[in-house]
């Protein structure tokens, strides 16, 4: 395979996974990462996991005259475009920066792209743009309503491309909505590295298993689900990163617009979790039940469906594997990269 995919992000923890597959699957890659939020040592180890070397632009998307370079000094055949600020809480506290870097970049990578004449993109989006949804499981014709700067930002860009589409038939666009990414390459050479106190639930547990943090909080026992505890769709990150491949060899049908979610169909509670992961490893996770967070829904989980019938690909790895892979990379990797 001669094709060569452009992976704006690509040193980040969904980033790394997917560089990946890409190599292993005989792509030739080429990534930019502004280092923001993630370390260089991930494409490193990248290049050494697979055997394959590649091109690393340092350069932020927001730099329209970086973009326009490594567009004329690459030959770019599609884009998987990651790269962008993620965490909610953040988003609330400091909105203008998460508009600036993750509309503002995107809008500077669709015109150099449109320049260029590279015209196929996969879009890294989210579930969170159906806000607080009143019916399970989720399927993608459901209602947009994202609740936080964030999941606004993601909002913002799908109609950016749904626009981009309907203006012009030559765009072949992508959009996959993730659920809850956990887990590491089971070499446990890649994985998730989190700056400063983990947000997301698996790097927290797995923290507190290596001896890094005191006790997991666990926020609310009194949502109505069986145990009390948010419900949420983890799906293993070599499995979403898998999804990418299949939507890429979608867009060589050139089929215009397409969206699609990410998730497994299977919901689990955050005591799931955490028994889950002392099963598959044995370590104990002490925690503690405090009080609800502001803005989590009681539920959140996908319906596969159109996923596994129009892209050929749906989630094979479970929870077990979810956990085990995770607290691998954790014990090979006490402080991360």
């Amino acid at each position: 395979m001669d094709k060569t995919i452009l992976v704006t992000g690509g040193a980040g923890y969904i980033g790394s996974h997917t560089c990946v597959e890409l190599l292993e699957a005989g792509y030739k890659v080429v990534v930019v990462d502004n280092l923001c939020n993630s370390k260089s040592d991930s494409l490193s180890r990248v290049e050494e996991m697979t055997g394959h070397n590649f091109q690393f632009h340092l350069a932020d998307l927001r730099d329209m005259a970086a973009m326009q370079l490594l567009f004329k000094r690459e030959k770019i055949d599609a884009v998987i475009h990651f790269a962008g600020l993620k965490a909610v809480g953040e988003s609330t506290e400091i909105p203008l920066a998460y508009y600036q870097n993750n509309v503002g970049g995107t809008a500077n990578l669709l015109e150099a792209m449109n320049e260029y004449g590279v015209k196929d993109i996969v879009f890294s989006s989210s579930c969170t743009v159906y806000g607080a949804p009143e019916t399970l499981p989720l399927r993608e014709d459901f209602p947009l309503q994202a609740v936080n700067p964030y999941g606004q930002t993601k909002l913002t860009i799908e109609y950016m491309l749904k626009d981009l589409a309907a203006s012009d038939a030559d765009w072949n666009i992508s959009i996959l909505r993730y659920f809850n990414p956990v887990g590491a390459h089971p070499s446990g050479e890649i994985g998730e590295d989190p700056l400063g106190i983990p947000s997301n639930l698996m790097p927290y547990i797995t923290q507190v298993a290596i001896g890094e943090l005191e006790e997991l909080s666990v926020f609310g026992d009194d949502y109505d689900t069986p145990d009390g505890t948010c419900i949420r769709d983890y799906i293993h990150v070599v499995d979403l990163a898998r999804g990418h491949l299949h939507a890429l060899s979608k867009l060589e049908e050139n089929p215009g617009l397409i969206i699609h979610n990410l998730g497994t169909g299977q919901g689990y509670s955050v005591l799931d979790v955490i028994k889950g992961f002392e099963t598959a490893t044995g370590k104990s996770i002490p925690h503690r039940i405090v009080g609800r967070r502001a803005g989590d829904a009681p539920a959140v989980y996908d319906d596969p469906t159109l996923a596994e019938k129009e892209l050929g690909w749906k989630a094979e790895l479970g929870i077990e594997a979810m956990c085990r892979d995770a607290w691998n990379w954790q014990q090979r990797n006490p402080k991360g990269y």
